[in-house]
């Protein structure tokens, strides 16, 4: 097997398993130390060892791979990313709205996270990294925004589509963390509530609901803000009245994102039938911050599929020209 492909595996499934960030980075910098380097080169043990990025583990993974095998550490990768059970709706979808890079919190660079969507055979993927209030998540000002859709430009091409974006940052009183112009710049706006999610209901309700009517947002996320597992520990959804906030969005075409990571099942099953029932458009996406997270959409579809959300009621089911109409409706595109 080639070193390099197993190098760069065990990292995208250590991030699929949202496993510590630092050992996917550690297997990713060694597939960057070998890139290029010759079979001769690679079997040259003592010299090897000392190239800085290659560890002992990362080593051994070198070395199976050289042996033809495939590494232990990548069997044992694989047979645990088996166990998700594919969704026929999964086979649906055609990209992916809501995606983070190292410009804000996410783990790798832009066009790692174009290769990582090629390559899972997306259409499309939205790069929407964070807005300037979220400082814990080195979120974009405007000048810095407006830098990345520079570096974006070009990326798209061959059947794929980077469409621009934001994730904005719903402010306390419903209005949103990012110049309004802006906004209108972009190709995808997710908005999502990060702070103060204890809020009384009555104004919570009041917040989501003035988000949810803003011409510039077409995907509300991680609606409730809870967490359900995982590193960071469990959070209780916000309190709100989900029904003026759903009928929000059916009123002003905004759909509810369906947020396929584990550790936040957002929203809730009998909020995700709610907004079923009213008759709300849904969005199913990873919320990815590394590349291996991007292949997440499959625990998003599988729920959307068990609570039987249809698919022509997702818009990332949609091809890219009937999702940009959706996504222009508001903005005069």
């Amino acid at each position: 097997m080639n070193p390099h492909d197993a190098l760069s595996e065990i990292a995208t499934l250590l991030e699929r398993e949202r496993s510590s960030r630092y050992k996917s980075k550690a297997f990713r910098a060694a597939a960057d130390a070998i890139a290029g380097l010759s079979d001769a080169e690679l079997r040259d043990s003592a010299s090897l060892r000392r190239r800085k990025g290659v560890g002992d583990s990362t080593f051994a993974v070198i070395q199976e791979a050289l042996a033809g095998g495939v590494p232990a550490y990548l069997a044992d990768l694989r047979e645990r990313a088996g166990v998700q059970r594919a969704s026929t709706l999964r086979g649906l979808l055609r990209g992916d709205l809501h995606s983070h890079s190292d410009w804000s919190d996410g783990l790798t660079s832009i066009d790692l996270m174009v290769d990582a969507a090629r390559a899972l055979g997306h259409g499309y993927l939205a790069l929407t990294d964070h807005s300037p209030r979220l400082r814990v998540a080195n979120g974009l000002s405007p000048e810095r925004l407006r830098a990345q859709l520079e570096v974006i430009r070009g990326m798209s091409g061959d059947g794929f589509t980077l469409l621009s974006g934001i994730e904005v940052d719903i402010l306390d009183d419903g209005t949103l963390d990012q110049e309004p112009e802006l906004l209108d710049e972009l190709d995808v706006v997710v908005a999502s509530a990060h702070s103060k999610l204890r809020m009384e209901r009555g104004p919570m309700t009041r917040r989501l609901v003035a988000a949810a009517s803003n011409p510039r947002v077409d995907v509300l996320g991680h609606v409730t803000g809870r967490l359900v597992e995982g590193s960071r520990g469990t959070r209780p959804p916000s309190t709100f009245d989900a029904r003026p906030v759903f009928e929000a969005c059916v009123e002003n075409g905004v759909a509810v994102e369906i947020n396929s990571r584990p550790e936040r099942q957002d929203p809730p099953d009998e909020l995700m039938a709610l907004a079923l029932e009213i008759g709300c458009l849904f969005s199913i996406d990873s919320d990815a911050h590394a590349p291996g997270q991007l292949s997440l959409l499959d625990y998003g579809a599988e729920r959307a599929e068990r609570i039987g959300v249809p698919p022509e009621r997702i818009v990332t089911t949609w091809e890219v020209e009937r999702l940009r109409a959706w996504t222009g409706r508001s903005r005069g595109a």
